[in-house]
């Protein structure tokens, strides 16, 4: 969705929704975008229903999948779609000839830098400050897919069992994709318009139709039999992120006009205005501009529910859960209380990326590693980073904060209540301070909103990380280095791996 103010840009996509544009007033790649999705969901009930695994072979749902993802992206971005294809195929051919050894490092090179090359031309050649769809948009996407596919064979092929993680054991793919697969797991029509990124194994597995693993199950004895009978209808949940979704663009049509960002930076409102005002300015305009992203990820995910895809077991009271692709947990954002929640319930399948892609790999620095990654990754505006170098100390500071000032509030509800006030409120503030940059896209105004705060948080933010350093546990370096993500996903594995074996042991 555009920003207020943003230039409307041609759109290079189809233009035989023109007149709908023109009722709306809203842009032409806006409108094919929506007009898009919303058909892919009507295509995706279609493919489950017609084109289920028990119906049809793998190849056609390949093949359409496949043929359906390239004509949406083509009535969006006309000829710029050739542009997934160019680099989908070229990574194709390095993994081909270049062995399993090394060409997860000259894929994560390649489709990094064809990315970029993309990113630096719209913007500095085209159109800079263009908030409108674009075509990079399904290309980082599909930079996650080739990188995570190119890693995951190198640890299936390359590496010994014994040198895999956990995780990577479960992701590692045993035999190189063949060409339809690739495209297919790349430029499918459930998720070439906005993702979201899912492992290469899970979108085999479900369009071979292939049983659910059993990490993926929560509690084996009380779903086992509703597994073993029964596939779950997505129908409610689909209609349940339908709606939410709808309802968040309404949110923001109608609200993000009345708290513009650009206000943050304005002389008069700067000379004008109490400080404790402009705080809570800076939280409702960064509020109000959430919902878009909200809307797009919660209907990306819905089009993949319908189509049967997103399945991830059941919850102890045999719920079905539809959140094994889900890229958001709205209410964990809005409610969270520290930055480390916060990061974890946004943007989920891009932090499962820099996770497993660089994190988890990275010798030095990882946390410093991880946000240059992801600034490259988002595109060539300064302002992305900026913000991703203010991310780089917060984490640190709030790392450090939690660690060894939570514990003396940990002794009665009242203290933990109070605690989780002032955190939440620190934590939205400090969300909104990181990542102003990202939306203000240029040095000159983020350099502006941070002066007119005195660069408060950075300076806090650097003598707490000083002041109060993470303590380190009696553990080997390899456990140390785990940032909380991995830890909580390495304790939900081996929980769900004590339970297949004693599944295996009763059948």
């Amino acid at each position: 969705m555009a920003d207020d103010g943003a230039p409307s840009t041609a759109c290079t996509g189809s233009s035989l929704l023109q007149p709908l544009s023109e009722l709306t007033d809203l842009p032409l790649d806006q409108v094919n975008f929506v007009a898009c999705q919303l058909c892919a969901l009507i295509s995706a009930f279609w493919f489950r229903l017609f084109l289920h695994p028990s119906k049809t072979s793998p190849i056609i749902r390949h093949v359409v999948a496949t043929l359906l993802g390239l004509y949406f992206a083509m009535f969006c971005f006309g000829w710029y779609a050739l542009h997934f294809l160019v680099q989908s195929g070229l990574t194709y051919g390095i993994m081909i000839l270049t062995g399993v050894e090394h060409m997860h490092k000259y894929c994560l090179v390649v489709a990094l830098t064809y990315l970029s090359l993309c990113q630096i031309t719209r913007v500095y050649v085209f159109d800079y400050g263009m908030y409108t769809a674009d075509f990079t948009g399904p290309m980082m996407v599909i930079t996650q897919k080739i990188t995570s596919l190119a890693f995951e064979i190198h640890d299936g092929m390359a590496r010994k069992e014994e040198h895999l993680t956990a995780g990577q054991k479960i992701l590692a793919i045993r035999r190189m994709p063949s060409l339809l697969e690739y495209f297919s797991y790349n430029c499918n029509f459930m998720g070439i318009l906005a993702g979201p990124t899912c492992s290469y194994n899970d979108y085999i597995g479900f369009i071979e139709g292939a049983p659910r693993r059993c990490r993926d199950y929560k509690d084996e004895r009380k779903s086992s039999s509703k597994l073993r009978h029964s596939e779950p209808s997505p129908n409610m949940e689909v209609v349940r992120k339908v709606t939410t979704s709808f309802f968040c663009l309404l949110v923001f049509l109608s609200v993000c006009k009345v708290f513009p960002v650009e206000r943050n930076i304005d002389d008069n409102f700067i000379a004008n205005t109490p400080f404790y005002a402009q705080v809570v300015y800076l939280y409702l305009s960064m509020l109000t501009t959430r919902p878009k992203y909200y809307f797009v990820w919660t209907l990306a995910d819905a089009i993949n529910n319908a189509a049967g895809f997103g399945f991830n077991g059941y919850d102890s009271d045999g719920s079905a859960r539809w959140d094994l692709i889900s890229n958001l947990r709205i209410l964990k954002i809005e409610f969270a209380t520290s930055f480390k929640v916060f990061l974890d319930n946004w943007n989920i399948q891009t932090a499962h990326w820099l996770k497993r892609v660089c994190y988890e790999r990275c010798p030095y620095h990882p946390t410093a590693a991880t946000f240059i990654l992801s600034a490259m990754w988002h595109g060539a505006y300064p302002g992305y980073y900026l913000t991703f170098l203010t991310g780089i100390v917060i984490t640190l500071a709030a790392r450090a904060v939690r660690h060894n000032v939570r514990p003396y509030f940990l002794h009665s509800s009242v203290h933990k209540l109070v605690y989780d006030v002032i955190t939440w409120a620190a934590t939205q503030i400090a969300i909104c301070y990181t990542v102003i940059p990202f939306v203000l896209l240029s040095v000159g105004p983020s350099m502006k909103f941070y002066s007119s705060w005195y660069f408060s948080l950075h300076i806090g933010c650097i003598l707490v990380a000083f002041v109060l350093p993470v303590k380190r546990r009696n553990l080997p370096l390899k456990d140390q280095q785990k940032s909380p993500v991995q830890e909580s996903f390495q304790r939900h594995l081996e929980a769900t791996d004590r339970t297949c074996s004693q599944k295996a042991k009763t059948t």
